[in-house]
């Protein structure tokens, strides 16, 4: 029962940093668009190439 007071301790902090470092991806926008690049890649509205 004794390693009981390690982990819990542990686990809390380890939660925290979790935690910590998903609001700080969410707030520098890391989240942004996750889909809108997979839809662009098979758009032709900005073809490099035009066809003439």
């Amino acid at each position: 029962m004794q390693v009981l007071s390690y982990l819990i301790p542990i686990s809390l902090i380890l939660g925290a940093v979790g935690l910590v470092g998903f609001i700080y991806t969410v707030r520098s926008n890391q989240y942004d668009d996750p889909e809108g690049d997979s839809r662009r890649i098979l758009s032709d509205e900005w073809d490099d190439h035009p066809k003439p």
